[in-house]
């Protein structure tokens, strides 16, 4: 197998051409970019881990007037065209900045690290404070934000005073490349300081409203924020999201990529499984492969051809915002997941101009919400209309995010839900009591395998959790494995559940039987009688969110 370095962890161009680490050839961002646009300002929204960061660096890199970048773009796509070359190769003064460090649990913590990102671009910049036709005043508040003690007006208005005097000095309009630039409020809205942290990127953005200085402005970042919210009076203005069909093969890896990379790698075999987890975007006309869990899966094989595919997202703070769409979850989003974590579709109505303080106020957002940020994705086969899309999840990492976080709310959920009655029920031999209680807290779950066996042990193990009793699951008894057993060691009792998934509604008794007569063939109550006074056998059958359950 041949050995390849993959910039895992890595989102510096120059630094992955100069090592001879794989690069995926995505420079012709550049020549579209810049043949087909049609305003001086581009936003383009993507997921995260769709390499936005590394291509805003590779953008940069060929236009800065401050480096020689000819060698680092040698051999790549953009380099045949020379006559664009000429004209825009480190022929501009860039101003590259990454809003992605800006985060904090409440705003004060937050905005410090805002100035902190202002303060680390000025000081690339100090050369400014040499410059002759820089002004005084200016100077001194290059000072001011150097050093930290800029007022709040001062840093709402760097970035337009940064590229006024990077064209004074260069005596060229500037281009102004800006990543990330909806973190600090996905941030403020996620903690509660949304309105402070709007109104300081406003400011910032006035940088990109009527600015004579720029040559051109392209700004990344997850959502398209509302116009009218941060954008405002933003004129000759342009976006690109993950419905537009303009500059979508150069964020996340097409198949023709993913093929030759397999190939350059020696993993071909591995390309079922990697489609079948990492596959399954489609932006614009393009069916896309997420970049980041591709590299990372590779990395892993050319150490371990063994290794299994994973959910490299999985542990990743972004996927906050799916817990916080299932805790706010009613039974019509909850019928919806069910149905999209069974493979099926949704058709829903997709709103691409949100705000991050309103992503909750309505059902659409929430959904919009997954849709923008990777976790769903279009049925491109399924015509829709009036600004509706079938939305389906992407791949199987995803639908293990989802399961792993249904888990994990249902987890915590069940255990603040009134089990009181289902208890006494339990404890008292009362199988019709138990089976309307068990019922009603199955129709508060949400169903993340199509309703089969391992779902509903899940599910049992987890409404009979307490603090009062100890719960077992699959555990050796008798001759065989008992589904649950629920031990209250004060009392000296013990309960057994076998529970069977009934193909009908009518197979419920039947299926109930079948679990009595289990426990009674394979013994399982023999292990309990000489320890504990009193032991209670019980059979319990599902069909979907119906159940029924008889006692021995």
């Amino acid at each position: 197998m041949p050995r390849v370095t993959l910039p895992i962890g890595t989102s510096n161009f120059a630094e992955i051409r100069r090592e001879g680490w794989y690069y995926v050839d995505k420079t012709g961002l550049i020549r579209d970019l810049l043949n087909t646009r049609k305003a001086k300002v581009t936003l383009i929204t993507r997921p995260r881990r769709f390499g936005k960061t590394l291509g805003m660096n590779m953008l940069a890199n060929f236009f800065d007037i401050q480096k020689d970048s000819k060698a680092l773009f040698e051999g790549l796509e953009v380099s045949k065209d020379t006559t664009l070359c000429e004209q825009w190769r480190n022929q501009w003064p860039v101003l590259f900045v990454s809003f992605r460090r800006v985060d904090g649990l409440n705003f004060q913590s937050a905005y410090g690290m805002l100035e902190l990102t202002i303060t680390d671009l000025f000081r690339e910049h100090r050369y400014l404070l040499d410059s002759e036709q820089v002004g005084n005043d200016e100077k001194k508040m290059i000072h001011r934000l150097l050093h930290g003690t800029a007022t709040e007006r001062e840093v709402k208005n760097s970035l337009l005073l940064l590229t006024e005097m990077m064209q004074a000095n260069y005596g060229k309009l500037v281009i102004l490349l800006m990543a990330e630039y909806d973190v600090p409020l996905a941030k403020a809205s996620a903690n509660g300081y949304y309105k402070e942290m709007l109104d300081v990127m406003k400011g910032i953005m006035q940088a990109m409203k009527d600015n004579s200085a720029l040559q051109l402005a392209v700004i990344t970042g997850c959502l398209r924020i509302a116009k009218e919210s941060i954008f405002t009076g933003t004129n000759n203005f342009v976006s690109d999201t993950i419905t537009s069909s303009r500059l979508n093969e150069y964020f996340g890896f097409t198949q023709a990529e993913v093929d030759k990379l397999l190939e350059d790698t020696g993993l071909t075999d591995h390309a079922e499984d990697i489609k079948a987890w990492y596959d399954g975007y489609h932006f614009g006309e393009f069916d896309i492969y997420c970049p980041w869990d591709v590299m990372n899966y590779l990395q892993d094989l050319q150490f371990d051809p063994s290794k299994k595919p994973v959910s490299y997202w999985k542990n990743t703070s972004d996927n906050a915002i799916i817990r916080s769409f299932i805790d706010y979850s009613g039974p019509s989003i909850s019928k919806k997941l069910e149905l999209l974590l069974s493979g099926g579709y949704i058709v829903q109505t997709i709103e691409e101009d949100l705000t991050y303080d309103y992503l909750h106020s309505s059902e659409d957002n929430l959904w919009s919400i997954l849709y923008l940020t990777g976790y769903l994705t279009r049925v491109r086969e399924i015509p829709v209309s009036d600004g509706a899309l079938a939305l389906t999840i992407p791949n199987a990492e995803v639908k293990e995010i989802f399961r792993s976080t249904i888990q994990k709310w249902f987890k915590d959920s069940s255990q603040t839900w009134n089990r009181q009655a289902m208890f006494q029920a339990l404890w008292a031999g009362n199988s019709e009591t138990l089976t309307k209680e068990i019922g009603k807290l199955l129709r508060k779950t949400i169903s993340y395998h199509d309703y089969k066996e391992d779902f509903y042990h899940a599910f049992l193990a987890g409404i009979l959790a307490s603090f009062h009793y100890s719960v077992e699951s699959n555990r050796e008894h008798g001759k065989g494995r008992s589904d649950i057993v629920v031990y209250d060691e004060e009392n000296s009792r013990v309960v057994i559940f076998e529970a069977k998934v009934a193909k009908s509604p009518d197979e419920l008794p039947a299926a109930c039987e079948a679990a009595l007569q289990q426990i009674e063939a394979r013994q399982y109550a023999e292990d309990f009688r000489d320890e504990y006074d009193e032991t209670l056998c019980y059979g319990i059958a599902f069909y979907k969110k119906r159940c029924l359950v008889k006692m021995k």
